[in-house]
This record gives C-alpha cells, structure tokens and sequence, in this order.
C-alpha cells in the first residue's frame, strides 16, 4: 500500500501527464514521427525505472528510521513531510547515538522548527561529519533530495562507520565481520555488498550462527533466492526487530549493518566470555599445581616421618652379625631408598618455585601450601632426617668397635679361666691331704719346702686371677650381653683363689708345726724346685703370650707387635741357658744317688715339676713361635691391604672432592656472567648437567671403595679429609644446584617470555642486580638492594618501601633476583586485572551486579561454568532475585587472598 501511495505520487505529477498525452498525440496523427516516439518511449521507461527505484530508496531509508524510533514508541508516515518540526530528527539521533540532544522547542512557529533542525545538524557536525549544502531551512521546506541526504549521511556515520573489526574501514570492517561469521557454512563466500548477498543464504548464514533456533539452514537451497531472502527477511523483522529494506544504490551494506548492530551484544559476550575463560583456565590449571605440590610435599613428609623413627632407634644388638646386618641396611638405605627422595625433593622444590612463577604472572596471589607443608618445613624435616642419618651411623660404627672389642675380651676371659681353672684343678685336695702326719723328718722338710714353692707358683697366679677379674668388670662396663655367666665365673674362680689362700695358709702352720721334728733336706732338690718354678711359670706366661688374641687397627699397631716379638725372640736363648741349668741339677741328685748308692723314693720332694714336663713346655713354646710369626705377618698382611683400601678411597675422594667445589663454582660463574642470551645460558647449564650425570659412576666406584673399608673395618683415613658423609652431601648438593639454576634459568625466560620483556631489559636487570649481588643471587643487605633500585631510576624513601612490601612482603630481609625480575616485570608491562574480569562478567549478566547459573551455563563452557557456580556465593544486594550470585567477590578473590 505504501509503494503504491509513493509511486502514484510521482507517476501522478503534472508535468508526466503532459508529456505522456503528447506522445499519444504523435502516435496517432503523424507516422513520420514515428522514430521520435520510439526514441521517447525509451527515456520515458528510463524515468519509470528512475521512479521505482526512487521509491524504494524512500521505503528504505523510512523502514530504517522506523527500526529506530519504534525504540522510543513512534515512527514516521512520510520522510519528507515528518522530519520538518526537526523533533523527530532529534529523537531518532538520540535513540542511535545513545546520548541526549539539547532540549528541542515545540512551538509551531518556522524559527522553532529552524532552531530544532539545526540543534539536530549541529549534533551530526559534532560527530566529525561534514554535511555539504544541507542546511535546516531545506528540510523545514521538506526538500526531498536534502532530507534523503541527510538521512544517507546519518545512516553512514552510526550504522556503518561505527563498525570495526580488526581496525579495518567502517566498508571493510562490516565485510570481514560478515565472512567470519559465514565462514563456516556451505554454498556462502562473501566477497562484497551486492552478489554475494543476492542467494539469500548468507543472510540465513548470518541468523543462523547467532541464533540456531530461527533458521532450519540445512534446508536451504541455493537454487532458491526468493525463498531464501523472504525467509531471512521475515524472520529478522519477526524476531529480531531489523525491517525490510533495501540499500538506495542496489547492495546491500545498510541492511547487513542492522545485523551488525543486532548481534553485537552477542559479540560482546563472546568477548567477554573467552576472557573469563582464560582466566579460570589459569585458575584451574594453578589449582592442579597447588594439589600436585600438596600430594608430593605430604608424601615427602610422610616419608620422613615413618624413616627418623628407625634412624633414631639405638636399640643395640648382642652379636657383631647382627650390628653388620643394621650397616648393611642403613647402606642399603643410603643406595637405594634415599637418592629417589633426593630428587623428589629437588623437584618438589622447583614445582613450587614455577608455580609461584605462574601465579606471579598471572597476577594471581602468591601460593601458601597447608601447614607444615611448606618449602622450608620440607627443609627443616629433611636437615633432622640428615642429622638423624649421621648420628645413627656413627652410632653403629661404634657399637661395631665396641662388640668387637668385648668379643676380644670374652675369648681373652675364657681362655685365662681356662688356663686358671686347668691349674686350680686338684689343688684343693692337695692342701687338704694330711701326709705330714706319718711322714720322717726328711718327708716333712721335703713337705714343707714343697709347700713353700707352692707358695711361690700361688703367689705367680694372682697376676693371672687379677687379670680375670679385670676383664669381666671391662666386659661389665661395656654392657657385654652374657655378663652373668662371666660374673658368675669369675665369681667362681675369685672364691675359689680366696679358698686356695686360706687351705695354703693352714697347710702351712700344719707343716711348721712339725718342722723342728724335720732335719734334714736335700739342698739340692731344693735349688731345683725353687729354680723350676719360676722357669716354669715363665714358660706358661711365655706360651698365654704367645696364644694371646689381639686386634690392631693400623700397620703401626702390627709392628708394634712384631717388634715386641722379636724381643721375645732374643730371650730364648738365656732361656734355654737356664733350662740347661736347671736340667743339670736333676742331673747332679742323679749322679749323687747313683754315686752314693741312694735310693731314691720317687720324684723331687719340693715339687711336681718334672724334666720332663719343662721339656714338654718348652718344646711347646718353641712351637708356638713360628705360629705367632705366621698369625703376625698375616695381620701385617691385612693391614697393608687395609692401608691400600686407605690410599685407594683417599686418591679418589682428593679428586672428587675439588671436582664438585670446582662445579659449584663454575655454575654460580654461568648464571652470574650472563654471557649471551638466557636460552644460551639454559644451554650452557644443560651441558654441564650431562657433564655431572655422566660423572656419576666415579661417585659409584667411590662408594664402592667406601663400603670395602667399611667391611674391613676401617674408621680412619690418614691420607685424606674427606669422608664418603662429606662428599654425599656435596654431591647432592651439586645435582640440586644445578637443577635449581636451570629452573631460575626456566622461570626467567617464563617470565620474559609472558611479560614481553626484551633481552636487553632482562641484562640490564641481571647487570644491575649482579653489581651490588655480595651474595649469590639474594640480596641479605637491604642498603645494597636500596643502590640497585636508585641505578634503575627509583629514588626516595616511600617508592622503596613500596618496593620493599612486594619483593619482601615476608619481611625476611633478603630478596631473590627472581622477586627482583618479578616486580620489574609488573612495573614495565600490563596484567588482566580483577576490574576486566568483572566488566566481563558485567557483560555476560546484561549490566546487571549479579549473575545467575542459567546465564553462565549459556554464556560458558560446561566445566568452567559449573566452576563458577560451585564458587560464587550468593548475593544480597537490594535488587537481588532468587538464584542471584555475587560475580564482584568472586572475581576479587580470584586476585587476592582465598582459597581459590
């Protein structure tokens, strides 16, 4: 009805009608004129097509207002007549700029009318627009041709020059926006404003992708443009409020920017929701970390916890088979169970320096891990654990040396018991017989100087008896396990010495009773008695010594004891001097008895020592000499293999040693010198941990030298001071160092990397830093800090202190040159803000202060949107509704102190 209105309005005109009736008069009365009138009625079809295309470009720019005005409850009839009063004018800006017009004047009058255009025309000036020949007095006259301009010109600037994308032209911007968003649909390629649009199915493309539910797209055929343009046409001006209409130069690009302008919100909240996700990815992927470090920190600890117990149990075993056992456990402990701790704890350390790392760079809060979890309560629990570790090995290392030194003593009691008790034999009986009492006078003498020289042998064994009872109360003292049935031997033998004195004592007094009775004694038995006794009892001691156990502990010791032997050696031949003497007085009663023709009645009567029985034992001690040269050189022997075990250990551990001091150093030299770039420094620190890890099998060979010592024995090292304990630690301390550089190394490019920083920014801080560094990579004196930050630039008290609360919020008085890097790298480059995050949100929740879980299951992923829901708390503002969740303090603890 509307074309028709307009079209009849033209085709109407006076000036038509006139030159339609005279081509109709040259038709008919003058055939000559014949090619004039055809020559006519072509630019008389020419004007119709001028007509109809003057038409719709009026219906177009009317539908388009209206499209605007409907915003504030009117529209307009006619585009020329309705805009006169210029209030309408006014109105339809406001609606499409969004901002308020001066207050418009409604009186009747032309200069009212003037005044409200040109309000209008000067507010379209404002926005840099230049309108050429259209003044107000034309559009108040209802000039078509100036009002269609100046609705062109407003179409232009807040329809179409708004749009950008990729900060392209307002033309090309709408053109890119609309080829993403095609994209991905068949049969569509948008390449311009006009044929690419005529199929109809890039508008279905365009509703389609922002809401599915109106178009059936797969139902769509390219062979039906007609269909396709009344099917996209209807259901925008249904459902998304954009009327039909077309461009005034035949394309297309006024409609597809009322799509533009349609869908933006949606763009908006695409934008908005892909920020949100990125931060709760981040948020979540920390949140992973957080556990990782908390699992790995708990089963650490937990580690610890169940290990000191048994490197502090000093519960001691009875027998030396049992004390090796314990070694060999703490070294299989040593082998097998700690070094993968070791390197758990390293890593364990450089999980929560990258962490930190991260959630620095992420702007995010620094992470706490739960109490007693954190890197230095790791720390403390492993330097007790150490320490436990050294005081159980020595312990065991001493309690070796201890059962050895009792098992010495037990073998050394039970054969001086033995000797003893061997010689105690009989006695008793002896000093109880009453032989004295029917014996001659001679007999008693004899009796009596008997007794007498067992005095003397009585008065040899107390040596013997003090040398026992010494012993058990040794082995008493080193708490020797079977010490009650030592005591209750030496007890045994202790009453019986005190028996043995009391019975000689009274065999003595018996025999002096009867010795005035008594005259007469060979002399010469007598000389033998008192001269074998001690030659006797020398000879015994000579063969106890000779038997003797001893431990030695070095090639000193054993030379010791050569040498004592030796000296032993150069008194055998004056003693067998005075066994030949001895032998001749035996020699000299025979020859006496056999010259004189005296019968002797048997043996010496002053003693039971027999030529014989000295020859016996001296037979024996001449046996017993090459055996104890034998057992000497065999221990010399020993202890020249253990003093190679010495030397062998000692070359290695002297060149072990300097290598890892030589390695510590040369690492602190790479991170220190910052020769090249980082990546060259990570480089440079790879190689040098290959160069370690391929070190290892010397370590290897080392703790195999060290545990041969260890099974021989040995618990000293002249040659060297360095202990298999001290190059442990050293070691592990080289494979952790060099670790914790390449990670600082690591987190350095991370944080480069992540912030834009440049290679020659990152010198300057390493350079700056490094110059006042008296300490490797920390600062522990607050002055020298003070002078790097006044070499970069910063001065005065309050801006350091202000630095001082970020790189040391602890107030431990150090700073790291990675705190340092960190806060140099927030100051010169930018961060997402908890502000983005909720202006995001803002976005998602249509401006409202709160959001509800319909929105965020809409607006998000399902996993991150039910992240969100299970986080937010409710909120309670006034214009809260049932459901309502405060987006603002969830995405204020997402950059502050929570649990999140």
């Amino acid at each position: 009805m509307q074309v028709r209105r307009v079209f009849a309005k033209y085709l109407h005109q006076p000036s038509v009608l006139v030159f339609l009736f005279f081509l109709y008069i040259l038709y008919f009365f003058n055939n000559l004129y014949l090619l004039y009138y055809h020559l006519l009625l072509n630019y008389l079809y020419y004007i119709y097509i001028y007509i109809i295309l003057y038409t719709l470009f009026i219906l177009t720019f009317t539908a388009w207002c209206n499209s605007h005005l409907r915003k504030a409850g009117t529209q307009i009839e006619n585009i020329e007549e309705d805009f006169r009063d210029g209030l309408k004018l006014m109105l339809l800006l406001e609606v499409i700029s969004g901002e308020r017009l001066p207050k418009p004047e409604r009186g009747k009058m032309r200069v009212h009318k003037i005044n409200n255009v040109n309000k209008a025309l000067d507010f379209i000036a404002s926005k840099g627009v230049k309108l050429v020949s259209i003044g107000a007095e034309e559009i108040v006259d209802g000039n078509a041709k100036m009002t269609l301009g100046m609705i062109w010109t407003i179409i232009l600037r807040f329809a179409i020059q708004d749009i950008s994308v990729e900060e392209t032209s307002a033309k090309e911007g709408l053109l890119l926006w609309c080829q993403r968003k095609t994209a991905p649909y068949k049969n569509v390629n948008v390449q311009n404003f006009h044929i690419s649009w005529k199929d109809g199915l890039a508008f279905n493309a365009l509703i389609h992708r922002h809401r599915p539910e109106l178009i059936d797209y797969d139902k769509l055929r390219k062979d039906d443009p007609v269909t396709n343009l009344n099917n996209a046409f209807e259901v925008a001006e249904r459902y998304l409020d954009i009327p039909k209409m077309l461009d005034a130069e035949g394309e297309f690009m006024t409609y597809v920017s009322c799509f533009y302008h349609a869908f933006s919100g949606a763009q908006k909240a695409e934008t908005a929701a892909n920020r949100i996700c990125k931060v709760l990815a981040v948020n979540q992927e920390n949140e992973h970390l957080m556990e990782d470090y908390e699992k790995l920190a708990s089963d650490l600890l937990e580690w610890i916890r169940r290990t000191i117990p048994w490197l502090e149990n000093r519960a001691p075993e009875k027998t030396m088979t049992e004390m090796q056992q314990k070694l060999e456990d703490f070294r299989d402990y040593r082998r097998v169970h700690k070094p993968p701790k070791v390197q758990e704890k390293c890593q364990l350390e450089i999980n929560f320096n990258t962490l930190q790392t991260k959630l620095r760079l992420s702007n995010r809060p620094a992470f706490m891990p739960s109490e007693g979890r954190m890197v230095s309560d790791i720390n403390g629990a492993w330097h007790k654990l150490e320490g436990a570790e050294k005081g159980y090995e020595e312990w065991l290392l001493n309690e070796i040396r201890r059962l050895e030194r009792l098992d010495h003593l037990a073998e050394k009691f039970r054969q001086k018991a033995a000797i003893h008790e061997s010689w105690t034999d009989g006695k008793e009986a002896m000093l109880t017989q009453k032989d004295y009492e029917t014996a001659t006078l001679s007999e008693i003498k004899a009796l009596l100087k008997k007794h007498e020289a067992f005095e003397s042998d009585l008065a040899a064994h107390q040596d013997r008896v003090e040398q026992i009872a010494a012993i058990a109360q040794e082995l008493n003292e080193l708490d020797y396990y079977d010490s009650p049935s030592v005591n209750a031997r030496c007890q045994k033998i202790c009453e019986q010495w005190d028996a043995l004195g009391s019975l000689t004592q009274s065999r003595r007094e018996s025999l002096e009773r009867t010795e005035k009775q008594l005259e007469s004694i060979d002399e010469l038995y007598l000389e033998y008695a008192k001269r074998a006794a001690p030659f006797n009892n020398w000879m015994e001691g000579a063969m106890e010594d000779l038997q003797d156990m001893f431990i030695v502990h070095n090639i000193e010791e054993i030379q010791g004891l050569i040498t004592a032997h030796d000296q032993f050696k150069s008194t055998l031949p004056e003693a067998n001097k005075e066994r030949e003497s001895i032998q001749a007085i035996q020699a000299e009663v025979q020859k006496i008895a056999q010259y004189n023709g005296i019968k002797l009645a048997g043996n010496n009567p002053y003693t039971t020592i027999t030529p014989q029985s000295i020859d016996k034992k001296w037979e024996k001690v001449q046996q017993l000499v090459p055996q104890r040269d034998q057992a000497l050189q065999e221990e010399l022997a020993r202890q020249q293999s253990n003093d190679h075990l010495r030397r062998q250990f000692a070359n290695q551990a002297n060149m072990i040693g300097p290598w890892i001091q030589n390695k510590m150093e040369e690492i602190g030299r790479i991170s220190i010198e910052m020769n090249g770039t980082l990546e060259d420094q990570l480089t440079h620190l790879r190689q040098y941990e290959q160069s370690i890890i391929e070190y290892k099998p010397n370590i290897d060979q080392l703790e195999g030298d060290h545990q041969l010592i260890q099974e021989a024995l040995i618990f000293d090292n002249k040659y060297t001071a360095y202990t298999m304990e001290h190059l442990r630690v050293g070691w592990e301390q080289l494979l952790t160092t060099i670790a914790r550089t390449i990670n600082e190394i690591e987190n350095q490019i991370l944080t480069r990397d992540a912030k834009g920083i440049s290679q020659e920014q990152l010198h300057e801080y390493r350079t700056s830093f490094n110059h006042f560094d008296k300490v490797r990579n920390s600062f522990a004196c607050l002055t020298e800090f003070k002078a790097c930050l006044i070499s970069l630039g910063y001065d005065g008290d309050a801006e350091f202190a202000r630095i001082m609360g970020i790189v040391d919020p602890n107030n431990s008085g150090a700073v790291t040159f990675q705190a340092f890097i960190d806060f140099m790298s927030r100051e010169t480059t930018d961060t997402d803000t908890a502000d983005q995050v909720i202006a995001s949100f803002k976005i998602l929740a249509g401006d409202k202060n709160y959001i509800t879980a319909e929105e965020l299951r809409r607006e998000l992923p399902p996993d991150q949107a039910e992240y969100c829901i299970a986080r937010m708390a409710p909120y309670t503002g006034p214009d809260a509704v049932p459901g309502a969740l405060d987006y603002m303090s969830f995405s204020t603890a997402l950059y502050g102190e929570s649990d999140l």
